[in-house]
């Protein structure tokens, strides 16, 4: 994907930042996998609010919801050897916190092996009502 021709139905991410704090929040949604912009803006915010949307790749084939990859969909699966909670796990500058979670996504389960893996690289999962003050 060329980033300086984007497409009507891209996906984008923002870097906010409070001019009175100097504090920033990068807000990625979706991230189809990960890219020097995804990286640059995350590595630069105090906080990240990141693409929680599926654990596994083939989270929605292996229930029999789809045919389609979370690749697929323009989602990065956050567990695996090439999941984005290792790449969270190393923004250890800033406040990490999984959005955009589908209902399918095993973490979601407090008592689940992903929600430990996730609370040990230390990544929070947002839950309804969630305030971030930065």
């Amino acid at each position: 994907m060329d980033q300086s021709k984007p497409e009507p139905g891209d996906n984008i991410g923002v870097l906010i930042r409070d001019t009175r704090t100097n504090k920033s929040l990068a807000y990625i949604p979706a991230a189809g996998a990960s890219s020097a912009a995804v990286v640059a803006a995350a590595s630069a915010a105090d906080a990240v609010f990141f693409d929680g949307t599926f654990w596994s790749s083939d989270e929605l084939i292996a229930l029999g919801a789809s045919k389609s990859r979370a690749e697929d969909m323009a989602h990065w699966p956050i567990g695996g050897a090439q999941g984005s909670l290792r790449f969270l796990a190393e923004l250890s500058r800033a406040r990490r916190v999984l959005i955009h979670i589908n209902n399918t996504n095993p973490m979601l389960r407090e008592d689940s092996a992903e929600r430990a893996a996730v609370h040990a690289a230390g990544v929070e999962v947002a839950f309804d009502g969630m305030e971030l003050e930065l």
